[in-house]
């Protein structure tokens, strides 16, 4: 710790964050109802294509292993 650096008291230090936290909440932009369905679409359609070329891949290459290891 450096000496002279100025520790505000506990019980302000709460209520300062509390309301830090209120004023930056106050500048986000939020998505709209209608940009949020949309994102949470793309992402599980993206996810369900994602999850079935990677099975698709593990599928072959467990087929692969099983006919030259003869498993």
């Amino acid at each position: 710790m450096a000496h002279g650096s100025v520790h505000p008291k506990k019980g302000s230090s709460r209520f300062s964050f509390i309301g830090d936290t209120i004023a930056e909440l106050k500048k986000v932009v939020w998505l709209t109802r209608r940009e949020a369905v949309y994102l949470t679409t793309l992402v599980l359609i993206i996810s369900l294509v994602a999850g079935l070329v990677l099975g698709a891949f593990d599928f072959g290459f467990s087929e692969l292993v099983e006919l030259f290891l003869g498993g």
